[in-house]
């Protein structure tokens, strides 16, 4: 109209949804055109609660408390609702807090080994039908035997460094970093042959002790448990890291 002033609402309102059996927060937008009992039946997906048994409450866009939402004929725009408005349902039907959420609560299925050896529609039969993984005897086989001779590799590789010497460390990926040899063996931490280095630079993840055991001494984040053929000894000195000068 000529010389007026027209108000032009947004017919959608985009809400945060928080509620009182979830620690969640989700948005949405809704109608300014349905009712609160059509609201809350929308909630209801969402929530997880039944909507007979809701109380919402309106939060503004700051999070503070603006009113209850407690007429279920009311339009949704008839309350004060804006964008990034936060509407919390209250759950009065009993729920706990992460009742829908803690895995504890759901029961579970449990199968003895010997009766899911004897299922055939299992993955377990499916895999040995087709000789997959562990199944298949000739692949195993291979692995083991690859596996065997890396093993060699290192203890072959392990027995050719003195500890005292100094070394070079290179894994693939990793920056170079230069040391002193303090332990060659196996460990109890892994299988296998280790070599324990002492940087040069705190680059390291341990003091020399590993789950209790103490192989070598040295600072806090010096020492590292390396495989033997990482590691390379020779004339590598140490260089002096003169802190005062730039």
């Amino acid at each position: 109209m000529e010389g007026g002033v027209t108000v032009v609402t947004k017919p959608f309102v985009n809400v945060r949804i928080t509620s009182s059996i979830s620690t969640f927060e989700v948005q949405r937008g809704f109608d300014r055109g349905i009712t609160i009992a059509e609201l809350k039946g929308k909630l209801e997906m969402i929530v997880g609660a039944p909507s007979s048994g809701m109380e919402l409450e309106l939060y503004g866009v700051s999070d503070g408390f603006l009113l209850k939402m407690d007429d279920n004929n009311a339009l949704l725009g008839s309350y004060p609702v804006d964008d990034e408005c936060k509407i919390h349902v209250i759950d009065q039907s009993g729920q706990q807090m992460g009742e829908f959420t803690d895995v504890s609560q759901v029961e579970k299925f449990e199968i003895s080994n010997q009766a899911y050896e004897k299922r055939t529609d299992s993955a377990r039969s499916f895999m040995k039908r087709h000789q997959l993984g562990q199944f298949n005897e000739e692949e195993m086989a291979k692995k083991k035997a690859e596996l065997a001779a890396q093993e060699e590799e290192q203890k072959a590789a392990a027995e050719a460094i003195p500890v005292g010497s100094r070394c070079k460390v290179q894994i693939p990926n990793r920056p170079t970093k230069l040391g002193t040899v303090m332990f060659v063996g196996t460990a109890d931490f892994k299988p296998g042959h280790w070599v324990g280095v002492k940087y040069d630079e705190p680059l390291g993840k341990n003091n020399g002790t590993v789950n209790g055991r103490k192989y070598f001494e040295c600072e806090n984040k010096y020492g590292a448990f390396v495989k033997p053929l990482s590691v390379t000894v020779g004339d590598f000195p140490e260089e002096d890291y003169d802190l005062d000068e730039i």
